[in-house]
């Protein structure tokens, strides 16, 4: 920057106004710094600038899978929103692991970050690591929330399965439970939340004992759990809940392949259903009926309640908040 001042001709605290904001600066002293621009090539480091406010226009974002559309479409709306706010939301992924969700959260340090939306691993997070970054910034969870007292916006799982769990019971066979492997608080949330349903309508939940995994490859293990079950002698009703749609992905899979026919009626062997409407539920074979999160929703409010934590004159930054989004019941011939 001083170098670049030189070139100029100009004092660097004039220099640095321009990139802050170009309209600050005189037309004449904005036409000769822009031609000096293009001679030089110059162009500041984002990071340096940043590094050297009292605080940057840089948001974290960590999801734990980059690949998983529901991360895809609610990073996508944090991303734009944020750029609309002027600042720059940068994504990192944990992959699943606790060594690089700390990773992570090491590298915003570094970069001075402003504030972050992380989906947490949960059950695995280094809880005294995350604790101390929301000391220093404000930071909000979404998906899976940390513990119950921190900021967080995502689906409420008591609603959601008390709706499917419902619909379930009043249209055939009550729903036996498949689990997701633990991988973060909503496995455990989830499984309570059809636990409490099944005693709500006043019947016997029903758990089919899968294995103790804590990969993120969920249509592979609910292609494999359901595969060994069906080959066991079946699940313990004919009506299978699955804790999200990628699960019931791998249970369609296998299914398939036994030559069982999974939907609803008389002819069928099995009915399944899941949770989340991923992107591709409808068009599995069968179509799933599932419960739907409101992706484009938690992803707004996540950011928009942490631009409102930023904002110097909100008192909201002081306290916390649970947003928690009912989800809608998506009826399709799997169930």
């Amino acid at each position: 920057m001083e170098d670049f001042s030189d070139f100029v001709g100009l004092s660097r605290t004039t220099v640095s106004k321009y990139f802050n904001d170009p309209n600050s600066v005189r037309k004449n002293t904005r036409s000769a710094i822009e031609a000096a621009l293009k001679k030089s090539d110059f162009r500041p480091s984002m990071f340096a600038v940043n590094l050297n406010r009292r605080r940057s226009n840089i948001l974290g974002v960590i999801i734990p899978n980059s690949t998983d559309p529901f991360y895809m479409a609610l990073t996508r709306l944090i991303e734009l929103i944020a750029n609309e706010a002027g600042f720059l939301a940068f994504v990192l992924s944990s992959d699943g692991r606790a060594e690089m969700e700390d990773q992570a959260i090491q590298t915003f340090r570094s970069m001075n970050i402003a504030g972050a939306i992380i989906a947490p691993l949960g059950v695995q997070s280094h809880h005294r690591i995350l604790a101390e970054l929301g000391a220093s910034i404000p930071l909000i969870y979404v998906d899976s929330p940390l513990d119950q007292t921190s900021s967080f916006v995502g689906t409420d799982n008591r609603q959601s399965f008390r709706l499917i769990v419902d619909y379930l019971c009043r249209s055939g066979e009550p729903p036996c439970y498949f689990a997701m492997p633990l991988v973060n608080n909503n496995a455990s949330a989830r499984q309570e939340a059809y636990v409490e349903a099944m005693h709500q309508f006043k019947m016997t939940p029903r758990i089919v004992p899968v294995a103790d995994a804590r990969s993120w490859d969920f249509e592979k293990f609910g292609y494999d759990e359901a595969t060994r079950i069906l080959k066991a002698g079946g699940f313990p009703t004919k009506t299978v809940l699955c804790a999200n749609d990628r699960v019931a992905f791998g249970v369609l899979g296998a299914a398939f392949q036994l030559g069982l026919k999974v939907g609803h009626g008389a002819d069928c062997d099995l009915r399944v259903a899941g949770h989340d409407d991923h992107p591709l539920s409808r068009y599995a074979c069968p179509p799933i009926t599932t419960v739907a999160q409101n992706y484009n929703e938690i992803g707004r409010l996540a950011i928009e309640l942490l631009l409102e934590r930023l904002d110097e004159k909100s008192s909201a930054k002081r306290g916390e908040a649970r947003i928690l989004l009912n989800a809608e019941l998506m009826l399709r011939s799997s169930a």
